[in-house]
């Protein structure tokens, strides 16, 4: 059964760094692009951020470019999130979602699975 877990949220101040992870089992991760979109209070899901099943090719809302990193070991089965700069409008839940591919077709809005999510405040 697929199954991904998200970790690695909290409270950071404006300007202050978070590294999200997730960890993946169930599937074989080598298979599928994987994305982060979050959610936040009022506000429409975003998807923030692709990556396709090798690593090769990423791509990033304008939101966060430049900010956030995705990456992935698919030898460990994680997918990594490096926010830095983080603003207040960055708080949401954020969660990590695989693909219904091994590639990105611009930034996704359908996914086959998501995880419960981690929830990141950005407060001073």
């Amino acid at each position: 059964q697929l199954q991904l877990v998200e970790s690695g949220g909290g409270l950071v101040q404006p300007g202050g760094s978070l590294r999200l992870s997730c960890a993946a089992s169930g599937f074989i991760l080598n298979y599928y692009a994987m994305v982060w979109f979050r959610q936040a209070p009022g506000k429409e899901r975003e998807t923030i951020s692709c990556i396709n099943s090798s690593g090769g090719s990423i791509n990033y809302a304008d939101s966060v470019k430049g900010r956030f990193t995705i990456s992935r070991d698919n030898a460990e089965r994680m997918v990594y999130l490096q926010m830095n700069s983080l603003k207040p409008e960055d708080t949401a839940i954020y969660y990590c979602a695989a693909g219904h591919s091994d590639y990105c077709s611009g930034l996704p809005d359908s996914f086959r699975s998501w995880g419960q999510g981690t929830q990141v405040t950005v407060s001073s």
